[in-house]
């Protein structure tokens, strides 16, 4: 068995977002484990109370538990907020590698972007949306996230989306204003090697934001860009193109850790 692969998703999902890219690392012989943040398990009630006041920090601690139930270091991958929170876990030395495929920015980052402000705008124009539970509407996701999806497939994916927190959310987007620094990142404290992934159509985590996240972590950063692509890399067509390049890119640091 090879390396563990530890997969964290973005807001809205859970562990299902996953599925394509961990039958394919399995099929290369990777352990892979995908976990499902707290109060993201869907709810036809609507969602759980509590998650509003979810801090990135909560998620952070939990996800840190289980890294030390794994019985190895793995490598750590996150997509969009959960490559955000595969940063944070990078910054603890819990991972022996990061991939972050479209992440969200730490602080010290500016991300607001135009586009990033309309993929919000529902929640943004919501007062107290920092405390509450938040779920973009069909047409923010599709122009945010889901942009080069099949139209079926929009709907679909869609329909999996859960709520989100909006206390995490604004510890990202206005982490000027944040007292904890709940999305801080210490570079220092980032000893291993990562991957940073962006598509160059990406609207709600920007390639012009993403490249500054790898220059963060320079020199033990990677930077991909992918011209045909958005941010829902895990599942947009063509998205094997994004995972055999993240492949190749574990084997030649595997040789250097080795």
């Amino acid at each position: 068995m090879g390396d563990t692969i530890f997969m964290i998703h973005g807001m809205y999902c859970g562990a299902w977002c996953w599925d394509n890219y961990r039958r394919f690392f399995e099929a290369k012989g990777y352990r892979c484990v995908a976990t499902t943040l707290a109060c993201h398990d869907s709810d036809p009630r609507g969602p759980d109370p509590l998650l509003g006041t979810k801090s990135l920090l909560d998620y952070a601690a939990d996800l840190e538990q289980e890294v030390g139930q794994l019985g190895e270091k793995p490598i750590v991958m996150g997509h969009s907020m959960g490559g955000l929170l595969a940063q944070i876990l990078g910054a603890r030395s819990l991972a022996k590698a990061l991939v972050l495929l479209t992440p969200a920015s730490p602080s010290g980052i500016n991300a607001l972007k135009y586009s990033v402000i309309r993929s919000f705008w529902s929640a943004l124009t919501t007062w107290g949306f920092w405390r509450k539970p938040m779920r973009p509407k069909f047409g923010e996701a599709v122009y945010s996230m889901l942009n080069l999806m099949p139209a079926n497939e929009q709907r679909e994916t869609f329909d999996k989306f859960v709520h989100e927190s909006g206390r995490a959310a604004f510890e990202i987007g206005f982490w000027l204003f944040d007292s904890v620094g709940a999305s801080k990142v210490d570079k220092s404290k980032v000893t291993c090697p990562v991957l940073v992934v962006a598509g160059a159509r990406d609207r709600i985590t920007p390639a012009s934001v993403v490249r500054k996240v790898a220059k963060k972590y320079r020199p033990l950063s990677t930077y991909g860009e992918f011209e045909n692509h958005a941010h829902w890399v895990l599942g947009e067509p063509e998205w094997e193109e994004v995972a055999e390049y993240v492949c190749g890119w574990l084997g030649s640091v595997s040789g250097e850790r080795g």
